[in-house]
């Protein structure tokens, strides 16, 4: 069997339907066998039960032709994904006496013990499968061809799902799969929304779809920015990296400066990496967004070279005592105003003494706003050399999406201010 393209992936296990457990396996399967050229098409959580697993595993094979489940594997009862998984393809479990002779072993040298006999089902091995060696656990992970399809049993714990999977990709997953590699480019864009941003996209999308290496497009939407996911098949990696390399240059025609990376890096990076090629130090003066716009420079490794400072000036008392905001100003205008964010920015600048300065003032909610001024209005002002941009944004959502709001358009304030040209 050769060829392998489509991927479904199924975690199995009840503790991930509950709120206090989240598969994380599933991104690490999708990132590596991504590498062969599979494309995951579908991902389900299935819970302990046998009959609904084998009923997903069928439906999997209809879609896909690899199936991979996660988890499942131990030797207790509510460990069904072997008994499952040979129920849904008709095949019968036997037990493998290496198998359980290798668990003997490892439970002596482990727990100087004899193993009980409950581990004998983690031996249990569908007719025709191919065992796939566990070296951080007992439980192997079993390879089942089913006609031109193929169904992959992993265990769940990461310290031993992962290092098989490598193994897979390195071996036998690269000898079954299409022998084409899948790469793909993320964008990040902000100042857009997503329909106006995929209209202009769109003669990009059906130019690229008859290239000779066809580049697939999916736009996301998240709070403050849009992604752009491009992907492309080749024969080689340096084809596929050729081919999206053109769809970026393409993209950036159209969107220009909106596009804040594409390597898919967090603003903060890009901001840091600009003030450092700049030579500057920035400082922020902030109120509604309560330190988040210090909190997320503050994340990237080495920020300490660019970063000087930040104040959070909740209170009126405190924007004129800390910043040295006129009280009469804030009396005239209120406190959510230009004049105001403006000489936060320009006051956290002089005080701290460095080339950006930031100031950020604004009603997260619930509570606050007024017919004039909404929840969810914030002032944001950046002063760098001669220039002072403020801007009055209406952001919609609750406090916390205000808040991540407001420090997102702040710091692609300072991004834009800093870019090179006019």
């Amino acid at each position: 069997m050769n060829g392998l393209s489509r991927a479904a992936i199924i975690a199995v296990g009840s503790e991930l339907l509950t709120a206090s457990r989240v598969d994380t396996n599933s991104l690490f399967i999708t990132d590596r066998v991504n590498t062969l050229g599979v494309d995951v098409v579908f991902k389900a959580v299935v819970g302990d039960d046998r009959e609904e697993l084998a009923g997903m595993v069928r439906l999997a094979l209809t879609r896909a032709d690899l199936v991979i489940c996660c988890g499942g594997l131990g030797p207790t009862d509510d460990d069904v994904t072997r008994e499952a998984a040979a129920a849904a393809v008709g095949l019968h479990l036997r037990e493998d006496e290496a198998i359980t002779e290798r668990l003997r072993v490892r439970f002596k040298a482990r727990f100087t013990g004899e193993m009980p006999e409950i581990n004998r089902r983690q031996a249990m091995v569908p007719d025709g499968a191919r065992v796939i060696e566990n070296p951080n656990g007992s439980a192997p992970g079993l390879w089942i061809d089913v006609e031109n399809h193929a169904v992959l049993l992993l265990p769940g714990p990461p310290r031993e799902l992962k290092p098989m999977v490598d193994g897979l990709v390195a071996g036998l997953l690269r000898e079954r799969c299409s022998g084409r590699v899948l790469m793909r480019r993320v964008l990040k864009i902000a100042g857009r929304i997503e329909s106006q941003t995929e209209e202009e996209l769109m003669p990009l999308y059906v130019r690229w779809r008859n290239w000779p290496i066809p580049v697939e497009a999916t736009i996301l939407a998240s709070l403050g920015q849009l992604e752009l996911h491009l992907s492309a098949r080749a024969p080689s990696g340096d084809e596929a990296t050729a081919v999206l390399r053109e769809a970026v240059e393409d993209v950036i025609k159209v969107l220009g400066a909106d596009v804040f990376t594409t390597e898919g890096r967090d603003l903060e990076e890009v901001l840091g990496d600009l003030l450092l090629a700049r030579g500057f130090r920035i400082a922020v003066a902030e109120s509604c967004t309560g330190g988040l716009i210090a909190s997320r420079l503050t994340d990237v490794a080495g920020s300490s070279r660019y970063v000087e400072r930040g104040v959070v000036a909740y209170s009126n008392e405190a924007k004129s005592e800390l910043l040295g905001v006129p009280s009469a100003l804030i009396a005239e205008y209120g406190a959510v105003s230009e004049p105001v964010g403006r000489a936060m920015a320009e006051g956290i600048r002089s005080q701290a003494r460095v080339d950006v300065g930031v100031g950020v003032t604004g009603i997260a909610g619930p509570g606050g706003g007024s017919p004039e001024k909404p929840v969810g209005t914030v002032v944001i002002a950046v002063s760098v050399g001669q220039t002072v941009q403020t801007r009055t944004a209406r952001f919609r959502g609750e406090r916390d999406q205000v808040k991540y709001q407001a420090a997102q358009t702040a710091l692609d304030m300072v991004r834009r201010l800093l870019l090179p040209g006019p």
